[in-house]
């Protein structure tokens, strides 16, 4: 005989009739009339053609089908309470794998420092992790999670801030400076040689200097186009042209000299490196203690993350600042569209 689901109430109901000893007591317990209860308990045994219980006015008692049903039900009902209770070690020990899609530069700047640790912390779980500037359905490609600038976060996802703004900033080698001079203004970038971005669609991406009122947007031209900043960073090094990245990826390209902000008073402030998934409710395992160690890694405040569930934080809607920073990082769906586009959206 092919179980149907369709019995497993029924069973229950069975159960709680043997348990309570009485239809009354145990309607009282399911919150359901008597007959109510006795009609799904007939019905149960016309289901299964044969009789649970002997019935009468005063007393219930399992007939010999009935009780060898009871018992085995009981087993599994232990042993569905065992498997589920075994689940709390998931949500106290992370395991399984868990697939990120992320940016170079996130990559660089935030899984790098803290991987090793979380690798040692959490050593059930597996990261799997894409690198990709191009923008991807993150659901359709089968990734729990992405990490992308703020202002790129898809309006159906939710988001917490990974990192505080961040600024980006136009670079040169000595050599370079040496050779073609170092310019003033952006606007003499124009005459200067340059390595062009090229975002995620193909397209070259116009550099964006200075804030607010002040912010220009510079078409530059040169001898290279590249859509990689290693890449664009190895050229400026050696000379190529003046680059435009963030200006914690060149850190200590500048301080060992192989590099030189240029224009500093024209540095850009974008949007922070962001983190999404689908569902505010239960995140995939790992991805809650992954989050909340690139944050202490970036010296940003705990996410208040509610007790027991692992969820994202129901309070901390979105403002027109630093997204979540100071409301626990959790940025609404709706609210990310009030982002400027800055710098952050050049890559996917």
């Amino acid at each position: 005989m092919t179980f149907d689901p369709k019995l497993f109430s029924d069973l229950c109901v069975f159960l709680s009739i043997l348990r309570c000893g009485s239809m009354s007591r145990a309607a009282i317990d399911l919150g359901v009339t008597t007959s109510a209860l006795s009609h799904r308990l007939r019905k149960l045994e016309a289901s299964l053609g044969i009789r649970l219980i002997n019935r009468s006015s005063r007393s219930i008692r399992p007939t010999t089908a009935g009780a060898m049903l009871a018992g085995q039900l009981q087993q599994g009902f232990e042993a569905i309470a065992e498997s589920v209770r075994a689940l709390e070690q998931y949500r106290q020990y992370p395991a399984g794998k868990l697939r990120l899609n992320v940016l170079r530069d996130a990559a660089c700047l935030l899984l790098n420092p803290v991987i090793r640790d979380y690798g040692l912390q959490f050593p059930n779980v597996h990261l799997d992790v894409t690198v990709d500037d191009r923008f991807v359905d993150i659901v359709g490609d089968g990734f729990d999670a992405g990490i992308r600038y703020g202002d790129r976060v898809p309006q159906d996802m939710v988001g917490l801030a990974l990192t505080s703004p961040l600024n980006w900033v136009v670079v040169a080698s000595p050599e370079l400076l040496e050779r073609v001079g170092r310019p003033d203004t952006p606007q003499q970038l124009l005459d200067l040689p340059c390595i062009q971005m090229r975002v995620g669609d193909n397209s070259a991406f116009p550099w964006e200097l200075g804030n607010a009122d002040a912010l220009i947007r510079l078409d530059v031209r040169g001898p290279l186009c590249a859509n990689e900043t290693e890449h664009s960073l190895a050229a400026a090094i050696r000379g190529v042209g003046f680059a435009y990245c963030l200006e914690r990826r060149v850190t200590s390209e500048v301080r060992e000299g192989r590099l030189e902000i240029v224009l500093p008073q024209w540095a850009s402030t974008g949007p922070c490196f962001m983190i999404y998934y689908p569902s505010r409710r239960q995140p995939p395992s790992g991805l809650r203690q992954l989050i909340d160690m690139i944050r202490s890694n970036e010296r940003l405040a705990p996410v208040e993350w509610p007790r027991g569930n692992g969820a994202l934080p129901e309070s901390g809607e979105a403002t027109d600042h630093a997204p979540g920073i100071e409301q626990g990082g959790l940025v609404a769906a709706g609210d990310r569209s009030r982002s400027p586009q800055r710098p952050g959206s050049r890559h996917g």
